[in-house]
């Protein structure tokens, strides 16, 4: 075995916040045609809005098969923290209960 940390870590804090991240990005994709609407009148030349509309138009192809990876990738993620989160918690558990098993056996120290 090569040197260094062989303990498993991850960083439940920041993988947390993950999904809903995730789940913010697919919101804000969601809001593109609002957000170009919402201009229409601060832009005065029409080829511009044309633009804009096609550009919509062909991103809303590609848009749901986007929106649902993320939809899985949030999903996993809170999966992830779940699970291991439960883990830590049943190992802390087992730990104590060695503990104590140990310290019957000794004669509590």
């Amino acid at each position: 075995m090569g040197k260094g940390k062989s303990d498993l870590a991850l960083p439940l804090s920041e993988l947390e916040g993950y999904g809903g991240r995730l789940r913010s990005i697919k919101t804000r994709l969601d809001h593109t045609k609002r957000l170009f609407e919402s201009y229409r009148d601060d832009i005065a030349h029409g080829s511009v809005n044309n633009a804009l509309d096609d550009f919509e138009s062909n991103w809303e192809d590609g848009r749901e098969d986007i929106t649902q990876q993320l939809d899985a990738l949030a999903e996993m993620s809170d999966a992830v923290v779940h699970e291991f989160r439960k883990l830590d918690v049943d190992l802390a558990k087992q730990a104590r209960e060695g503990v104590r098993t140990e310290e019957k056996k000794g004669g509590g120290t």
